[in-house]
């Protein structure tokens, strides 16, 4: 069986190298254990990085050539360089990790005994997260929750640390839309799927890509392209707004009615002012940002361009992004 593993990058000189090392030994083992073929690769998907990340990657395929290069023509994102990689890297069973090195590197070989009974989608679970803050946890806490109450189909504790088989692959470039979550589209592939724990550990150097904002970003990001509820959540408020706003109405009218503490006027302007006012301009973000997702997909544009590769890899669709002929230079 030939391996593969993707990893993107974005701005990650100062870990690609020792990532490389960890990689390629991990393939070293595995080939002495004969679980793998020795054509197994190690993919670094380059988004478009403004450091010496690429340089590093040049330098690592030089004098290995089992470490493999990609590079995008300009950062699109950390979900359009992994999927780049997936699409593009050869390989019988494709395992994506991250290039921070928090993901268990040794659980890789437990993600492919997995695939040996069977299974075509490997997650990898976080059972623990000793490194990182408060913050971090209780915040990766309430994200799977909102997304899974949102109706959106995610594994909980799993990021983007796993192993998928080649067909399951395939089956993965059927998916043409351009805001790529794929935390949500692998799940709806339906292969058979199996779970891997393992304790997440600290950036071995740089910092994290994904703060608060991109955090939340990704979170909206997932809600809006995989679930229908804040539309239904706006229609509810509606209907609740209608009734408190009933409500306020036969209040102000008691007090008109049948007490004297009433200031002419108030009641009946200011709070359902402020208050229709504030749902309005809620209800019309939401629909603004389905309607801007409707807009970037109808316009159908490539999520990426491959401007150069290093060692083989198979032809990307010309929906997805267009690939140079593999080079060794």
């Amino acid at each position: 069986m030939r391996l593969a593993i993707v990893v993107p990058c974005f701005n990650e000189a100062a870990v690609v190298a020792e990532t490389a090392a960890q990689l390629t030994g991990l393939l070293d083992r595995l080939v002495a254990a004969g679980t793998i073929a020795g054509a197994s690769r190690v993919y670094f998907v380059d988004d478009g990085s403004s450091d010496a990340t690429w340089d590093v990657v040049e330098r690592l395929h030089k004098s290995d050539p089992r470490v493999c290069g990609i590079k995008l023509s300009a950062n699109r994102g950390h979900q359009n360089a992994l999927l780049a990689g997936l699409l593009a890297a050869e390989g019988d069973v494709i395992v994506s990790i991250d290039a921070d090195l928090q993901d268990d590197v040794e659980a890789i070989a437990a993600m492919i005994g997995a695939w040996e009974t069977g299974c075509d989608i490997v997650y990898g679970v976080r059972a623990a997260r000793p490194q990182d803050t408060f913050f971090k946890r209780s915040s990766a806490w309430l994200y799977y929750r909102m997304m899974a109450a949102m109706g959106v189909q995610v594994v909980m504790d799993h990021a983007d640390f796993r192993l998928m088989s080649r067909t399951a692959i395939e089956a993965l470039r059927a998916y043409p839309e351009v805001n790529v979550f794929l935390r949500g589209i692998i799940p709806l592939l339906g292969f058979r799927s199996a779970r891997i724990e393992y304790a997440r550990k600290g950036r071995i150097a740089g910092e994290s890509k994904y703060p608060l904002r991109r955090m939340i970003s990704l979170g909206v990001q997932g809600v809006t392209s995989f679930s229908a509820v804040p539309l239904r959540l706006i229609t509810a408020l509606g209907f609740l707004v209608s009734i408190g706003s009933l409500a306020l109405a036969l209040w102000a009218i008691w007090i008109r009615l049948f007490a004297d503490a009433a200031v002419p006027g108030w009641a009946s302007t200011v709070v359902p002012i402020y208050f229709l006012g504030g749902v309005q301009l809620l209800c019309i973000g939401i629909i603004g940002e389905y309607l801007a997702k409707t807009y970037i997909e109808v316009k159908g544009r490539p999520r990426f361009f491959i401007e150069r590769v290093l060692g083989s890899v198979v032809h990307t669709p010309d929906r997805v992004g267009r690939a140079r002929e593999p080079t060794d230079a």
